[in-house]
């Protein structure tokens, strides 16, 4: 009796192992299936942003008045989130004399094939959203996207460029509409790594 019933056990396993196989089979073959991995799978676009993982200076000059820029210090901390599909930013320091506390989510998206962003601060209460290309892997981003302007109460556009000048320094740059309505550049970040 007991071995007819571990011979039943054992045909079953091997039946149950098989049936898997077969739906994992199918799964792999299935265009639905094949879409979500390639869209959830980190890329080369993912590594080149985890370069920026570390602690890091940074120099922030304002253009608010472009006839006296302002300089003001501060330290943002990068770290990769999600196994590897986002890179968080931790930004404080002084913004136009105020202190300043900032966070970004930056990303790449494999569907849409662009770099993905969003800002939020203490300088607001919105999110700033944005979406970049880059020629040259990742090494220069050009983003645009859309923030709300407090005088007015609509959104309007920004843009803005992200460049690796090496391992340890990066640059940043924020342009939006001026006084006059034109674009100009609103501000900029020099990234330096921490030693």
């Amino acid at each position: 009796m007991k071995s007819k019933l571990f011979v039943a056990l054992v045909v079953l396993c091997i039946s149950g192992f098989a049936f898997a196989q077969t739906e994992q089979e199918k799964m792999a073959d299935d265009p639905m299936m094949k879409a979500w991995e390639a869209y959830m799978t980190p890329g080369d676009a993912h590594k080149t942003m985890a370069g920026m993982v570390g602690s890091w200076e940074t120099v922030i000059t304002n253009y608010m008045d472009p006839a006296q820029p302002a300089e003001e210090k501060g330290s943002s901390v990068f770290s990769m989130e999600m196994g590897g599909r986002y890179i968080i930013e931790k930004a404080e320091g002084n913004f136009m004399g105020m202190p300043f506390q900032g966070m970004g989510v930056h990303g790449y998206d494999n569907a849409l094939k662009k770099y993905v962003s969003t800002w939020i601060d203490n300088m607001g209460t919105g999110i700033m959203t944005s979406t970049g290309s880059s020629t040259d892997g990742g090494k220069t981003i050009n983003f645009s996207g859309m923030n709300v302007d407090p005088m007015s109460g609509k959104e309007q556009g920004h843009r803005s460029v992200m460049h690796m000048m090496s391992a340890d320094q990066y640059h940043f740059e924020m342009y939006g509409p001026g006084m006059d309505g034109k674009e100009m550049k609103l501000f900029e970040i020099t990234y330096n790594r921490k030693k």
